[in-house]
């Protein structure tokens, strides 16, 4: 086959066929990223694809890091040619890396760039997209149309004014939906030095006097209604591990009069603190018809002296290893037997945790068709390998039918590739799975399967 073919990723007519026919052509809806709403509101245009593509962008950071880039050419003050060389320069060696193929379905899906990336190409290819990235084409609404985006669900702290969001929901030609989700970390990671700050964030944007455990639950009850209110369907939560530890309204008091006063916590003070405010958080959600994503697993800041001068989302985290998965068990177990389990989609670094997540959400399915879903390969698992396992571990755990697919989980504006990569994989392991004799090739079923894992499922999800 050659190299970045239509037909990459789809290895038998029948994948050519489905993809052709069904996953191509539907809406996307984007439920997780982190896309700054602003520079939507803003249309705002990239000077160059360095912009684009290299700033903020800590997947394309380790790679350079990998190769030996110099740290100017990365997060320092090497002009943006500088750095987009550096980083075409060390493209070619990471064959078989997911970034690898998306950087050129992106070049040629975008600008109409069939090449190689490398060194060689590194002046072609930035001035010829630095001239197509000067017209409107490529401001970043634009961007968002081309790409058949429908929905977009952002990441946002409660104490967020979401002016952006409120703007642009006035706005009734833009051609697609800009959503909050509520992202209340700061709030739970009691452990973090900034807590006592954010408290003060938060008391300034929910106009609650904080202090005490019930004016902290009343203060967010305050901005999750708000955020309710400007059309957020879905929270997420990043937990370093499982977490449960049971903790009544007395402990929980005296874990945050400690915090506030910045005396040191134990790591079980913590994990109650978190516990105590995820289930109460969770009832909420609950009652709002909200969705709640939990992401457990990640590793954050391995290398502190980088850390430490960049700063966090910077390169230098790393998947964790799982922990006590019993409390994940308990945790649901505990909102089910109070009849207040919201929708949740629970995500983990580590892909040796997939079976266990299927096995342990599929104990409280209820209500609704697939009300509790394993989220997509996040992150250091986004990757063919990790794409494939993820739905055969689904398909053979749980029922695939019901996933709500993919999302980009991104601050880049093309990443919406990432969509169509996963399409092509999903399409090639269904086909396989007729091919096999698995399954009948019945175009109707089939159909159905491919519409809904790729829009309709989470649509009717979430929307």
């Amino acid at each position: 086959m050659e190299f970045l073919s239509d037909d990459i990723l789809l290895t038998s007519q029948l994948a050519k066929d489905l993809y052709r026919s069904y996953a191509r052509d539907l809406p996307i809806i984007d439920y997780h990223c982190h896309i700054d709403p602003k520079d939507i509101l803003q249309d705002k245009k990239f000077e160059n694809i360095t912009q684009l593509w290299l700033y903020g962008d800590h997947y394309k950071w380790r790679l350079m890091r990998n190769c030996g880039a110099d740290e100017r050419f990365i997060t320092g003050g090497a002009d943006d040619f500088q750095k987009f060389e550096a980083f075409a320069r060390c493209l070619p060696r990471c064959i078989g890396n997911p970034i690898y193929v998306w950087c050129h379905m992106e070049l040629k899906g975008y600008f109409g760039y069939e090449g190689e990336i490398n060194g060689s190409t590194a002046r072609r290819i930035f001035d010829f997209t630095k001239e197509k990235l000067a017209s409107s084409e490529f401001s970043v609404r634009n961007i968002i149309r081309r790409s058949n985006v429908e929905i977009i669900c952002t990441t946002d702290d409660p104490a967020d004014d979401l002016s952006a969001h409120i703007q642009l929901k006035r706005e009734e030609n833009l051609g697609f939906k800009v959503l909050p989700s509520f992202r209340p970390d700061r709030a739970i990671h009691v452990e973090k030095k900034d807590f006592p700050r954010y408290v003060e964030k938060l008391q300034a944007a929910s106009g609650v006097k904080i202090d005490g455990i019930e004016s902290l639950k009343e203060a967010l009850l305050k901005r999750l209604d708000f955020f309710h209110r400007q059309g957020c369907k879905v929270s997420d939560h990043a937990l370093d591990s499982y977490i449960y530890r049971e903790c009544g309204d007395a402990e929980a008091e005296r874990i945050f009069q400690k915090a506030i006063a910045r005396q040191p916590l134990d790591e079980l003070e913590v994990e109650k603190f978190q516990t105590y405010m995820l289930l109460f958080l969770a009832k909420k959600y609950a009652g709002y018809g909200m969705a709640m994503q939990l992401h457990y697993n990640c590793l954050r800041n391995n290398n502190s002296v980088m850390s430490r001068k960049l700063g966090s989302d910077t390169g230098f985290d790393s998947i964790n290893s799982s922990r006590s998965p019993v409390k994940l068990a308990r945790l649901l177990d505990a909102l089910y037997e109070e009849g207040c389990l919201p929708k949740t989609i629970v995500y983990s670094l580590d892909p040796n945790d997939d079976k266990l997540i299927n096995t342990i959400i599929n104990c409280f399915q209820s209500e609704a068709v697939g009300k509790l879903q394993h989220g997509s390969a996040w992150w250091f698992n986004d990757t063919k390998c990790g794409i494939a396992s993820h739905l055969a571990t689904l398909a053979e755990y749980s029922v695939l039918g019901n996933f709500i697919g993919m999302l980009t989980d991104s601050r880049s504006f093309t990443s919406y590739i990432r969509h169509d990569y996963f399409r092509r994989l999903l399409c090639d392991f269904v086909a396989n799975q007729v091919n096999n004799g698995e399954y009948p090739n019945n175009k109707e079923n089939l159909k159905t399967l491919i519409d809904n894992i790729c829009y309709y499922n989470v649509k009717n999800y979430l929307f």
